[in-house]
């Protein structure tokens, strides 16, 4: 079997709960997925940015990102099952926090 690295990141809300779990091989790859399930703006640049913090499973490391969302056309190339309109994202990475106990 082979191994594919990836790791787990939960999402954390403002008092430490942790609501979801995104995974990824890196905490921006996570972080993206994440920024996805935003409500997304018409645009990039009417898009409000949002914090993200990310704690990655088994350890005290949680990675904090601005992330925002928006819909934009789907490519004229798209599959049959893709929809008109698709939601993108991004998101700028601002630090590292480490937590006392978890």
């Amino acid at each position: 079997m082979v191994e594919d690295d990836k790791r787990n990141f939960a999402l954390r809300d403002d008092i430490g709960n942790e609501t979801s779990v995104f995974s990824g091989r890196t905490p921006r790859q996570a972080a993206l997925k994440a920024a996805r399930r935003l409500d997304p703006a018409k645009s990039e640049q009417q898009a409000e940015h949002h914090e993200l913090r990310l704690r990655e499973k088994g350890t005290k490391k949680v990675h904090i990102y601005d992330g925002w969302a928006w819909t934009e056309t789907a490519p004229d190339d798209k599959p049959g099952w893709m929809p008109t309109e698709i939601t993108e994202a991004n998101v700028s990475k601002k630090g590292i926090e480490h937590l006392d106990s978890i």
